[in-house]
């Protein structure tokens, strides 16, 4: 248990501060903004207490917001996801999977991964630019900016999968 929250604890500040000292500066084609972090609140095991995974959502999202001057619109997003992902990790997930399983390619296969991340990170991008856009009257921007960051933020959190994989094989 202490160690499992060790772990939780270094990849939440490995992830802030990837997120606010590189990837707030890339935006790609002035729409499409990676945004990593997200992937903290996917990864969490199966069964994890909803209250601890909502309480992470919102402090990662609020330390977030404090960094990227978005006042809310992080927090509120990862607190949605944060109480919802133990649902949508359900939808694929069999019932012979153990109850303390992690998220990751190598125990939900590739494409059960891919299209969960996926998911996840829509659900979460499509908010998050909504909240901080406050409108409906620039909707094709809106669109953009989501479309654009999911599809990065998908390419990043596959390749931080396997690293992270990689790495624990080794160890």
């Amino acid at each position: 248990m202490k160690f499992e929250f060790l772990r939780h604890i270094a990849l939440f500040c490995v992830l802030v501060l990837l997120q606010v000292l590189v990837l707030n500066h890339i935006h790609i084609a002035g729409v499409a903004t990676p945004l990593l972090f997200v992937y903290f609140i996917e990864i969490f095991r199966r069964n994890y207490p909803r209250q601890g995974l909502i309480c992470w959502g919102f402090a990662l999202g609020l330390l977030v917001d404090t960094f990227q001057n978005t006042p809310g619109a992080a927090a509120a997003s990862l607190t949605l996801l944060a109480f919802v992902q133990p649902e949508l990790l359900d939808l694929f997930l069999t019932r012979e999977q153990a109850d303390d399983m992690s998220p990751s390619k190598a125990n939900l296969g590739k494409l059960p991964f891919f299209y969960y991340t996926t998911l996840c990170t829509s659900l979460f991008c499509f908010l998050f630019f909504l909240l901080e856009s406050f409108s409906f009257f620039n909707w094709l921007t809106w669109l953009e900016r989501s479309v654009g960051s999911i599809a990065l933020t998908e390419m990043l959190i596959m390749a931080v999968d396997t690293l992270r994989k990689k790495k624990e094989r080794k160890d």
